[in-house]
């Protein structure tokens, strides 16, 4: 064998055992050269005049053959052959002689470059991923290994074992592993096989670079190879983030499936592992999923693993046994007891800002052993033996009512200032760093339209936070609320115009991004699973500078009507509502007109006596809810109510039955004015409640005999009691936690909190003894109440003491539509005055029949009182 066959030979490494490879030139080179070289053009090559041409700028002699057959024993010449193809009998030939081999492209390539030929140990195509260096994971078949590496060599590139700092792109089949991490970690391009094959198959384009960003196409995607199951997630969030697995290569299933290899929960709603999940399935939390789309690459699920530390504190102690109806007076008056203990708990954790967690995890992680909310509070180690007991030793006795409101300011207006430094912390920054960086989510432009104008409310607002925190340590009542307010009066007047006339530009270019943008769609999920946000998209928390001046105004009002004119305060405060109003008047009014405003309008005029100050400006309407009370507090037990839901408050309004309007008698009203009760209005109003008088929102646990069944924890700042309003849905449609979610959210938005979750407790009916005879009122007990209401109004309507001679005269033809002018008895007129009456009262229910009916059991018995109820209600009023 010659000196330059024995060069190649030891040069030369195809085998997968010694893996690490490159395009690095022989090391014989020197013996090479010694040698002449020259280029032997294979097939049809002769008669392309390119080929040709850049075979002869090398200066060196050039040869044509067929097969090549005849150069391949010449020792003479170090002879470089060209094939159009790296396959077939003739390829196979040469190869095994181990001579030099390059593609048309290559030769072109070094033609252009002026280098000289190369000294290549394997055949060369082309360039295409010169200077590559590649790893390999996942793959598992060694006949598809060996033929990425070969098309890898013969485009030029490296290959390498281990993933080294010199290796560039990792090729791998699925997501995970330790080299797809460590790629994911330094940014280490993960591309997929299909890449190498796109190359090879656009070979003959010599200005085609592997590392091109058209290539990037070809990265693999984040969930490739990876089966996810979606755990506890709502239905369109789910369906939402089924749409985004499988844009990004995963396969969505369920936990019955063995080849499951993540199990994705959403830690808000799933307090513990799910039973089924399979063995070998990577349970993660929803932030695992959207920082894998984020960052393009699969995330580590160590650093996301869904923790089951609530297996112990959600275990329930023992069941409560339930009272009877013979039960013992101590046994009554432990039960008072009790109830009076969970009610002072619940309400000494008023504040949300208890808790910074928002999840339903944090929340139950503060489960006792009895798995209630209420055990988790601060409560007294001797229960008192009534509410007004726990509120004397607060110091919200001793707090004049001028103070109470201005701490209600300063707690609000931390709260707004915290939600301005998540935005600006949690957003801007993070996005403004990205924005200098290859991964930038948005551009200069779109930062500045989302966020250019928040900066100055930010700043002015942590300034003026920091004079009125002063004040609250240091109170004194003729301390000056309004100077403060007018003090930044000039500063407000410049923040605030420019963000909320453009608050729709805002608002457009954030949906437009988060629509078109995946990563920035991905980040803001991130960033809405973290407790600072409280569950609260961007858009949300944006929307808070609109809505924070309208709520200083109604403080500032507030605490002007607890000031004394005698007070130095009295003339401030009433320049700084002014100014807080001028501030108000540079905004433009079109901004704060809402859909939700105009309905308004339309619920005002829906409701009888409804209070005029319900339309506001500042006001929206949110939702509606039909319910049946079933405490006593409101209109009565029983009785079908509606409660609108707007951005501050909460009308309770009664269900009018037209049956009843018409129902009167002739001699106290005419014919005109019937018709106009007969087409009033369809509500009564009942009380206007503000949402920051709802300390605590209770979603009673659903059970067979309890179902769709909430309370709201009520205390306005001059009482000092407590009152517990529950009810039962009415249109079993209805979505329970959705309502108590969205009337949660209002309410944070009302003290400026971020998290809403933690006004949302569930307990049991016993717990707050709402037992099932309170559950079960429902249309029966209605219709008890209606047949004694109609008595008493048939009856007076049909009363001939109160009715005017000319209706006597007439009754019996006017109350006998069915009757028989021959047939004049006595007897006959009284039948068919009872016939003519039943026919009246069907025709006057008709209306009636376009309300929905709400089916009762049969065993409520709305004319006894159930013994077993006796203490719900009764026991919480005297509390």
């Amino acid at each position: 064998m010659d000196e330059t066959t024995v060069c190649l030979t030891e040069s030369r490494m195809t085998n997968i055992s010694n893996i690490n490879t490159g395009p690095e030139q022989s090391v014989c080179s020197t013996s090479l050269s010694r040698t002449r070289s020259r280029i032997c053009l294979i097939g049809e090559f002769g008669n392309d005049s390119r080929i040709f041409d850049d075979a002869q700028a090398f200066d060196v002699p050039v040869v044509l053959s067929a097969t090549g057959a005849e150069f391949i024993n010449d020792g003479s010449w170090d002879t470089v052959f060209v094939l159009e193809e790296f396959s077939g009998p003739v390829y196979d030939a040469i190869h095994r002689s181990e001579q030099r081999i390059l593609g048309p492209t290559s030769l072109q390539q070094y033609a252009e470059r002026r280098e000289g030929l190369p000294s290549n140990s394997r055949p060369l195509y082309n360039l295409a991923m010169s200077g590559l260096v590649i790893c390999f994971t996942g793959f598992r078949k060694k006949d598809e290994l060996n033929r990425l590496i070969t098309l890898i060599h013969n485009m030029g590139g490296s290959v390498r074992r281990d993933m080294v700092s010199k290796v560039t792109h990792l090729i791998a089949n699925t997501c995970g592993g330790d080299k797809y991490q460590y790629a994911v970690t330094f940014r280490v391009p993960v591309m997929s096989e299909t890449w190498v094959y796109a190359m090879w198959e656009k070979r003959n384009e010599k200005a085609l670079s592997a590392a091109s960003e058209e290539m990037m196409c070809y990265k693999l995607k984040p969930f490739h190879g990876a089966r996810v199951c979606l755990f506890g997630f709502p239905d369109d969030e789910r369906q939402h983030m089924m749409e985004v697995l499988q844009e990004n290569g995963g396969t969505a299933t369920d936990l019955k499936d063995p080849t499951c290899t993540h199990v994705v929960v959403d830690e808000s709603a799933v307090q513990c592992v799910p039973e089924k999940a399979p063995l070998k399935a990577a349970i993660v939390k929803a932030e695992w999923f959207w920082v894998s789309v984020q960052n393009e690459g699969c995330a580590d699920e160590k650093e996301y693993l869904f923790e089951d530390y609530l297996e112990t504190v959600l275990s329930p102690s023992g069941q409560h046994s339930s009272q009877t109806p013979a039960a013992s007076s101590s046994a009554r008056a432990r039960k008072r007891k009790r109830l009076r203990e969970a009610v002072c708990r619940l309400v000494q954790n008023e504040s949300p800002a208890l808790h910074k967690r928002r999840s339903s995890i944090s929340d139950a992680g503060l489960l006792s052993m009895s798995g209630s909310f209420l055990d988790c509070t601060v409560s007294p180690e001797k229960p008192p033996d009534e509410v007004e007991a726990v509120t004397s030793d607060t110091p919200r006795k001793i707090q004049s009512p001028r103070q109470q409101v201005f701490m209600e300011l300063v707690q609000t207006e931390s709260n707004y200032v915290g939600i301005l430094h998540t935005i600006m912390s949690m957003f801007k920054r993070p996005l403004e760093d990205l924005s200098e960086s290859e991964g930038q989510l948005l551009n200069n432009t779109e930062l500045k339209i989302i966020f250019g104008n928040l900066p100055p409310i930010y700043e002015v607002h942590k300034q003026m936070l920091e004079e009125l925190c002063w004040a609250a340590s240091h109170w004194k009542e003729d301390f000056s609320i309004g100077n403060v307010f007018l003090k930044y009066a000039p500063d407000l007047i410049k923040a605030y115009p420019p963000f909320v006339n453009f608050f729709e530009n805002t608002k457009e270019m954030l949906v437009k991004c988060d629509e078109t943008k995946p990563r920035f769609h991905a980040f803001l999920k991130i960033c809405q699973t973290k407790p600072e946000c409280g569950r609260q998209s961007l858009q949300e928390l944006l929307i808070r500078p609109v809505q924070r001046l309208p709520s200083i105004s109604l403080l500032l009002n507030d605490i002007l009507k607890h000031t004394s004119k005698s007070n130095q305060d009295y003339s401030a405060l009433e320049q700084a509502l002014s100014s807080i109003r001028e501030v108000m008047t540079h905004i433009n009014e079109d901004k704060r007109k809402t859909e939700g405003q105009l309905v308004m309008f339309d619920i005002f005029n829906d409701i009888d006596n409804c209070p005029p100050h319900l339309v506001s400006s500042h006001r929206s309407f949110i939702v509606r809810c039909d319910v049946i009370e079933l405490s006593d507090g409101l209109s009565g037990r029983g009785d079908s109510l509606v409660l609108f839901l707007f951005s501050d408050m909460m009308e309770v309004c009664k269900k009018r039955s037209r049956a009843f309007n018409s129902l009167k008698s002739p001699n106290t009203t005419s014919s005109l004015h019937s018709v106009k009760l007969s087409s009033g209005k369809p509500y009564k109003h009942i009380r206007l409640v503000p949402l920051s008088n709802i300390k605590r929102v209770i979603d009673i646990k659903e059970g067979d005999d309890c179902h769709n069944v909430f309370a709201l924890m009520c205390r306005s700042n001059q009482e000092l009691k407590e009152k517990l309003y529950s009810f039962t849905l009415a249109d079993e449609e209805t979505d329970k936690l959705g309502f108590l979610r969205t009337l949660c959210r209002q309410m944070a938005n009302t003290v400026c909190k971020a998290d809403a979750e933690n006004f949302l407790a569930s307990l049991e009916s016993h717990q707050l003894d709402i037992d099932t005879s309170d559950v079960t009122l429902g249309t029966l007990s209605k219709a008890f109440k209606f047949a004694s209401r109609t008595k008493m109004k048939v009856g007076r309507a049909f009363s001939f003491n109160k009715t005017p001679s000319k209706l006597k005269r007439a009754v019996s033809t006017m109350m006998s539509p069915f009757g028989s002018t021959t047939n004049l008895t006595p007897a006959s007129q009284l039948a068919q005055m009872r016939l003519a009456s039943c026919n009246n009262l069907n025709e006057l229910e008709s209306p009636i029949k376009e309300e929905p009916s709400y089916v009762a059991p049969m065993s409520v018995q709305p004319t006894r009182k159930n013994k077993c109820s006796s203490l719900s209600m009764a026991a919480l009023q005297r509390l």
